[in-house]
């Protein structure tokens, strides 16, 4: 089956077995009372999923297996001479929950570079779309495309036990993961330069080769692929594309119509969309104002100006984050290594210093602080990734990574079908009248 795989089967029969002792034993527990403005509010704060990969802090941000991510940029593997960690690297930790080694990471990548290349059906369905498109609608329709490949679809139709489910939906994991980044790259190459396509480069490691299939050879573009495609990877399972992800694959949904699911969820402007508009509200920023690095009093002023006019400041907030976003600083500590004199890099840290008090003040945000999204668009536009549009396909094919991970865990751990219940407001309204009457 290949080592890592077989290394994921005996780490998720340990795992299975202890859930289920953790179940027997402890399934009684109440883990948290459920208020009715948590049910009408989006179920904030409401712990009904288990996501063995990360899990998130409200202080400390993300922890990847119990690891920050400065601790990941420490120790996990890096391509030559790199400083940046390998995602190859994070998709085996959050598989078997180990630090992989260089050969480890090196086995990943060489798997991905084998199984990536694109059947001609999928390229022509992308150029069925008119160039008009959106990025994430043509990377969507694209992995619908691939679901052909699915040979966790063709299994569950030809019959086998529930047993061997993870083993059909690991393949179909590694083979999509393989080969989204020549899917994404196409679209850019199709959508912004004219339709020239750039062949892979097998020499290269997984993002390096997406760095060169989108036209990017800068080595620091590439470091910066590899910082990029592993701190986006996953944010545990309540958010919108891991959850849809998630609760699509529970109906045993395959792999390609699941990840379809998460990324389509992914391209809302209140989820992975946001990426976008933040670079937008800088650059509308130095526009008005008429400078490219605009002081700290005139960042403040227009800040003033964007909240009066009931508008929000994008990249700032976040639903469980209390502290600056982790991967904000990890950006943050990138740019000051590879380009500290960018005037647009500049300004997102003047933003920085000048919109959390100011957010603060008005006493209605619960975490002023910047997010990922925050940095990201400037670091892209430096090295010529000018496209705003296609920013978000960048995050989606980062975050299949953690999505497709956990849907394998799902299927090793046997999880069921997802169900919530759900009420009515009359329902509700009964509830609090007998509540109140039992008060009384």
């Amino acid at each position: 089956m290949g080592y890592v795989k077989d290394l994921f089967k005996e780490v998720s029969i340990k795992k299975a077995e202890e859930i289920k002792s953790l179940v027997k034993e402890h399934g009684d527990l109440p883990l948290a009372t459920v208020t009715l403005a948590q049910t009408y509010q989006g179920s904030r704060g409401i712990p009904t999923l288990v996501t063995e990969t990360s899990l998130l802090d409200s202080e400390e941000g993300i922890r990847f297996r119990g690891y920050s991510i400065p601790q990941l940029r420490e120790l996990l593997p890096k391509a030559g001479d790199g400083k940046e960690p390998c995602p190859e690297g994070l998709f085996y930790l959050m598989l078997t929950g180990e630090i992989p080694s260089d050969q480890d990471a090196g086995h990943i990548s060489e798997v991905w570079a084998r199984r990536s290349q694109v059947p001609n059906h999928v390229f022509k369905v992308i150029e069925s779309f008119p160039i008009s498109a959106h990025p994430m609608t043509q990377f969507c329709a694209a992995i619908l495309a691939l679901q052909t490949e699915s040979k966790f679809a063709k299994a569950y139709f030809e019959g086998i036990p529930k047993s061997e489910h993870w083993n059909y939906v690991y393949e179909d994991t590694m083979t999509l993961i393989a080969r989204l980044p020549r899917i994404a790259a196409y679209i850019y190459r199709r959508k912004y330069k004219g339709g020239i396509d750039i062949h892979p480069d097998g020499m290269l490691d997984w993002s390096g080769n997406f760095a060169h299939m989108l036209g990017f050879d800068d080595p620091a573009f590439q470091e910066l692929m590899r910082l990029y495609m592993t701190i986006h990877a996953d944010h545990e399972g309540g958010n919108v594309s891991a959850h849809a992800t998630h609760l699509v694959g529970s109906a045993l949904s395959d792999p390609y119509l699941s990840l379809c699911a998460g990324m389509t969820g992914l391209a809302g402007p209140l989820h992975g969309l946001a990426n976008q508009e933040v670079i937008r509200w800088i650059e509308e920023l130095q526009e008005k104002l008429g400078t490219q690095e605009p002081s700290k009093e005139q960042i403040a002023a227009y800040i003033e100006e964007t909240l009066k006019e009931g508008k929000v400041v994008p990249g700032y907030g976040h639903a469980v984050l209390r502290q600056t976003d982790p991967r904000f600083v990890a950006q943050m500590e990138f740019a000051k290594k590879h380009c500290p004199d960018d005037p647009t890099v500049r300004t997102v840290w003047n933003v920085y210093e000048v919109a959390p008090p100011i957010l603060e003040a008005t006493g209605k945000i619960k975490n002023p602080w910047p997010n990922v999204d925050a940095h990201s668009g400037a670091l892209l536009k430096h090295y010529g990734l000018v496209e705003e549009e296609f920013y978000t396909v960048l995050f989606g094919v980062s975050r299949a990574l953690g999505v497709l991970t956990s849907l394998c865990w799902d299927r090793a751990l046997g999880f069921p079908i997802e169900r919530p219940k759900s009420i009515t407001t009359n329902w509700a309204k009964e509830f609090v009248a007998k509540a109140i009457a039992s008060t009384k």
